[in-house]
């Protein structure tokens, strides 16, 4: 696991459940969406047929091959607003990863694929794997709240990497809030001003932090993570995965279902120079809205039809997020956990205010043992309830 490597084994769906099963999941992701970005979403469904798209000065980008050719071939404006790196240098004092450019952002990044090279994995992953033994057990007799654990654990890695002394659940909690007020900036349509609210989010942040320049990608990693794995748990749920899940399996699994669910749907950037996307013009100064979920074909039935696909949800080339590994790595030890519960999902919120599509509140119980005829796998009941959740 290397911070620039831009590929990842293309993984098939995985076998021996429903197709039932599988639009179940897919219903219940997809609800995930149209309640937390309705108006984004019915945008990107209704441009998602054709590769590259112009409204205005803003380009939407769906495909595969153009997705890849925005990030690795267009000069892109890393401060620009209504981008990330837009947002880091005005919540911040500058010199993050996401706002530098040329040989500086080279430098970073090589700075922070060092920091979560496989080492980094062997040191923080057995701080996660003692969170799941503690907090996991509760499914044995009751229930359990994935949002707060996935918080928890979001909280634990980013701590582990910055070196922050702070709480798990404050630190994630300031991640989220302060990601929740830069969305405004990355998100197509109407802005209402910022003021000084933004700034202050940030700022509480930083303070928890030791180095300031850590600051956004640490908001980054936490609500990534936090959107990812209830979705991914839930899927699972649904779509009657656990029988499946065994230490060969689950690596690729993880990894297809954050193709499936593509926790960051879209990237905002904004062309430094002329181009061409898939034969359509792009200028100067307009902007991109290049959309991760479809790039990934995590809106299509069947398995990822290639590597670019499945790389396609973390960014390609000199714009991968660096933190693909880890985010595999603690998806695999979160499915490999729950999977002996074979939990069923029993309530299910969407967050309506965070700044990527997730759940406010997801709660799992352990399924019921149920009668089988010799040789029938056991895979506990699916309640009426249980069905019409979310």
């Amino acid at each position: 696991m290397t911070a620039d490597r831009d590929a990842a084994p293309a993984v098939n769906a995985p076998a021996g459940h429903a197709p039932a099963a599988d639009r179940a999941a897919r219903r219940r992701d997809r609800r995930v969406y149209l309640r937390s970005h309705p108006v984004l979403f019915a945008l990107l469904c209704a441009t998602r047929r054709r590769p590259v798209v112009r409204l205005g000065r803003t380009v939407l980008v769906h495909d595969t091959a153009a997705y890849r050719e925005a990030l690795t071939r267009v000069p892109l404006d890393r401060t620009a607003p209504g981008t990330t790196g837009g947002a880091a240098a005005r919540l911040t004092d500058g010199g993050l990863l996401f706002d530098q450019d040329g040989a500086e952002h080279r430098a970073a990044r090589r700075a922070v694929a060092a920091d979560l090279n496989a080492g980094a994995l062997d040191r923080i992953r057995p701080r996660w794997q003692a969170v799941l033994a503690e907090r996991v057990p509760a499914l044995a007799a009751g229930s359990l709240e994935l949002v707060a654990l996935a918080q928890e654990l979001a909280g634990v890695t980013a701590a582990a990497l910055t070196g922050s002394a702070a709480c798990p659940h404050t630190l994630a909690r300031a991640c989220a809030a302060t990601a929740a007020a830069a969305a405004r900036d990355h998100l197509p349509g109407p802005r209402r001003p910022d003021g000084r609210a933004a700034a202050d989010r940030a700022a509480a942040l930083t303070a928890l932090l030791p180095d300031p320049l850590d600051a956004m990608l640490t908001v980054a990693a936490v609500t990534t993570t936090v959107a990812a794995l209830p979705r991914a748990a839930a899927w699972c749920a649904d779509a009657g995965l656990w029988p499946d899940v065994d230490p060969a399996t689950a690596p690729g699994l993880a990894a297809e279902l954050l193709r499936l669910t593509a926790p960051s749907p879209l990237l905002p950037r904004v062309a430094a120079a002329d181009a061409t996307l898939a034969g359509r013009p792009v200028r100067a100064g307009d902007r991109l809205v290049l959309v991760a979920r479809h790039a990934a074909r995590a809106h299509r039935t069947g398995p990822a039809p290639g590597p670019a696909a499945t790389q396609a949800v973390f960014g390609a080339g000199p714009h991968a997020c660096p933190g693909a590994g880890l985010a595999r790595a603690l998806l695999t030890d979160l499915l490999l956990t729950l999977a002996p519960y074979r939990p069923v999902v029993t309530r299910a919120r969407v967050d309506r205010r965070s700044a990527l599509p997730g759940y406010k509140e997801l709660t799992l119980r352990r399924a019921e043992p149920r009668a089988a005829r010799p040789g029938t796998p056991n895979t506990g009941p699916r309640s009426p309830e249980e069905s019409r959740c979310g």
